[in-house]
């Protein structure tokens, strides 16, 4: 599904050859996982704070795309350009695409990555799964040169996939 939403992105952009994102998580060295989240419920906490938990703290995602399926508990927020956290709705039928850093990165800004965090419900366990797209660790993270116009400056430096992962988990 991330490759065909990646080349979806490509056709969009008319980004030639189409498989130029999707490749990158093809490649036998990519730096993709898959990983598996549980929030329990936590009546008791919420109770004596009065306020929501947050069960996972704001961030945006790294990697070049995010495909996360949930159950049915709420908990996922996305944050506006104005600042406001809005919920997602919760729908263990979909599915929910995050643009990462990398393709932020990799399209100049075109599209952005998504801060998001996660709320814990004081009633239900959430249940995550999350497919992480990354690239291969040595693969150099730079506009395409493609999508850049013959004015148009790159709003980031070149950086590795392993220079820039490594940062953000320091972070």
């Amino acid at each position: 599904m991330a490759f065909e939403v990646l080349e979806l992105i490509a056709d969009g952009l008319k980004i030639e050859p189409r498989d130029t994102l999707s490749k990158l998580l093809k490649d036998e060295n990519s730096d993709s996982c898959f990983r598996l989240n549980h929030y329990p419920p936590c009546p008791e906490l919420q109770a004596l704070s009065g306020r929501d938990l947050v069960g996972f703290g704001e961030h945006t995602d790294p990697q070049i795309i995010s495909v996360l399926r949930s159950n049915s508990t709420s908990g996922l927020q996305i944050c506006l350009k104005d600042g406001v956290w809005v919920s997602v709705p919760p729908d263990e039928t979909s599915f929910f695409i995050n643009v990462g850093d990398a393709l932020q990165v990799m399209t100049n800004g075109r599209f952005k990555s998504v801060r998001h965090r996660v709320l814990a419900n004081s009633h239900k366990s959430r249940v995550s799964m999350i497919y992480f797209g990354g690239p291969p660790l040595s693969e150099k993270i730079v506009p395409l040169t493609s999508l850049m116009g013959k004015q148009e400056e790159s709003l980031y430096k070149e950086f590795t996939w392993w220079e820039y992962k490594t940062s953000a988990y320091k972070s």
